[in-house]
């Protein structure tokens, strides 16, 4: 299989949402053309929206069309799996599956396809939403039956969206979906709490927001380029009876640390009983 992003061979998407939105232009970004792309969405102005921006083909609904494709890519929501795989699955169990879809284990793409209990060419991935401007993370797992030129296919689409990491184990994914798939809220949030404060002592809200924005932006980047581990960069901005010590210890004294690792944990936990309810 040729593993370049500029091959002829068709990826139909089932689901035309942001995230497929995002893998589309990266496609076509890289050269792909867009006369290869096939998105299967059910609501017209999708469909619409789609074809336009991108000039890709649309359908309404599924057809023997889907069966050119050498990838498919779900991207509907977990809950919507079930529907919309029965009409393609007569069409589609040939192709690699590659899901963007949070819940639905292989187990579920498997038997929605119709494929032999373990013999299914499946790859799941748990995206997060900086992909939509090409700085996300996406946590990968493959089934058994996945070949190496295949993988590579699959980070070939990712590529525009950001970094990829493969996992060992599809259990990991719970734990990428609770970190780095729900982790933007996590900044959000913290974001909003210094803008908070921002305003609280008297900057305004453009300002609060631009300072918090640039700290969690330039931190980052200084965490990324450097070899040493986030508690020494702590550790380095942290004068004992300074500013930043106080902001820390009150956080100690209130317990943020473990309200955060806990509310990860939730994160997980709760992944994982999505993966039960939808997930097979």
């Amino acid at each position: 299989m040729n593993t370049t992003t500029d091959s002829t061979g068709t990826i139909a998407f089932i689901g035309g949402g942001n995230m497929a939105s995002a893998l589309i232009g990266g496609l076509l970004k890289s050269s792909r053309p867009a006369a290869s792309v096939l998105v299967l969405d059910p609501g017209a102005p999708q469909r619409e929206r789609l074809a336009a921006d991108f000039g890709v083909r649309t359908l309404a609904a599924a057809d023997a069309s889907l069966a050119e494709a050498a990838l498919v890519v779900w991207a509907v929501k977990p809950q919507l799996f079930g529907a919309a795989a029965a009409p393609c699955a007569a069409h589609v169990g040939g192709a690699l599956q590659f899901s963007v879809m949070a819940g639905i284990r292989c187990a579920a793409i498997e038997a929605a396809i119709g494929a032999e209990v373990g013999s299914a060419r499946i790859v799941r991935s748990m995206p997060n939403t900086p992909a939509l401007i090409g700085r996300g993370i996406a946590g990968l797992y493959a089934t058994a039956a996945v070949q190496p030129d295949e993988r590579a296919l699959v980070e070939a689409v990712l590529a525009p969206t950001g970094q990829t990491m493969w996992l060992n184990a599809e259990a990991g994914l719970d734990a990428v979906t609770a970190l780095s798939g729900s982790g933007p809220a996590y900044v959000f949030y913290f974001v909003e709490a210094m803008m908070e404060a921002a305003a609280a002592m008297g900057l305004s809200p453009e300002q609060g927001k631009r300072l918090a924005l640039a700290t969690f932006d330039g931190a980052a980047a200084l965490a990324a380029q450097s070899d040493e581990p986030p508690s020494v960069l702590r550790e380095r901005v942290t004068s004992k009876g300074g500013t930043t010590y106080a902001a820390l210890e009150s956080m100690r004294a209130d317990g943020v640390q473990a309200a955060i690792v806990k509310a990860v944990r939730a994160a997980q936990q709760r992944a994982q009983e999505l993966g039960d309810e939808f997930g097979g």
